[in-house]
């Protein structure tokens, strides 16, 4: 811990670097980590739980009047009418985690009236620590970070998150996911959107969207973002974003195209936007009936073809 941040952002930084030791040793055997099902394609392990207890117990000790708001246990710990919120994802990335596929991370950070002001977000798998204050900048493991310089959308990698619970909106979002892999050099889906937000203030990607998302998803990373010098908000551009559950990232410039890009498909989107990708819908959807009808044809042609069963036939 560094001795020139913030007391509170110190005890957010001991807190994650705790539950990542005990995601770090859980790894190490994956199989055998229990694994419950909250809905379908979500999932929840003993790991989530032992982190997040961990992180609320070393929040709590130092600051036992606090509020907390974790992604497991909600906010059945600490001081409900308290101004100081902690929002706690102690594991963006578990289905990454029972794969054992190496994506995933801690994501803590701390709301005064309701605006972020500390953020940590850690990955335990290489030991990257990213952390923000308001007001003092973004840093990944000490080192000041900025978001890239890129100016150009056909330049850009751009980060998403595919949906995946049942009653998402897959067609609108293949439309989306169109759109901007059209227009950029790249689109990437690594599966834990607070990594992927630490990444847009890292520079290392140029934006990110994903609708769909909690506040403990992008409560951390947003503040990163914005302290390494980038934009974030909902697919409309409002900065308040939070609880929408739909965000944006991107440096100042391709946050601006990409807005112009996916702001029609933001639930606040104006009428004429909403018509506009319903008849894209609609489009997508006669062009495809053709091509089934097409394949129906055939398989009735083929089964024309074959040789008809007689029973009157010798054996």
């Amino acid at each position: 811990m560094s001795s020139s941040q913030h007391p509170m952002l110190n005890v957010a930084v001991k807190a994650a670097r705790a539950a990542g030791a005990i995601i770090n040793r859980a790894a190490l055997d994956v199989e055998a980590v229990r694994v419950s099902q909250k809905q379908i394609n979500d999932f929840v392990t003993e790991v989530d739980q032992a982190a997040e207890q961990a992180i609320i117990d070393t929040l709590l000790t130092a600051y036992p009047g606090h509020a907390i708001l974790a992604e497991e246990s909600g906010s059945e710990r600490g001081s409900r009418h308290s101004d100081y919120q902690w929002i706690i994802d102690p594991l963006d990335g578990t289905t990454n985690f029972i794969h054992g596929f190496p994506v995933y991370c801690v994501s803590i950070a701390l709301a005064f009236k309701g605006r972020i002001e500390h953020a940590v977000v850690y990955d335990p798998t290489r030991n990257d620590l990213f952390t923000s204050t308001r007001g003092r900048g973004a840093f990944m493991n000490d080192r000041r970070i900025r978001v890239s310089k890129r100016t150009r959308l056909g330049e850009c990698l751009i980060a998403t998150g595919f949906p995946f619970r049942p009653g998402d909106d897959f067609q609108t979002y293949l439309l989306m996911m169109s759109d901007v892999m059209q227009r950029t050099t790249g689109l990437r889906r690594q599966g834990a959107a607070a990594l992927d937000l630490a990444y847009v203030a890292a520079g290392f990607s140029d934006g990110f969207f994903e609708s769909g998302l909690s506040i403990w998803d992008v409560a951390a990373g947003g503040l990163l973002v914005t302290e390494a010098g980038g934009l974030v908000g909902n697919f409309s551009g409002e900065a308040d974003f939070l609880e929408q559950r739909e965000c944006l990232a991107g440096n100042p410039r391709i946050y601006g195209q990409l807005v112009t890009l996916l702001g029609k498909y933001s639930k606040f989107a104006t009428a004429g936007d909403k018509a506009t990708v319903r008849q894209a819908l609609q489009r997508k959807k006669d062009a495809a009936q053709p091509a089934e009808t097409s394949n129906d044809a055939s398989i009735d042609e083929a089964q024309a073809d074959q040789p008809q069963d007689d029973e009157s036939a010798p054996d």
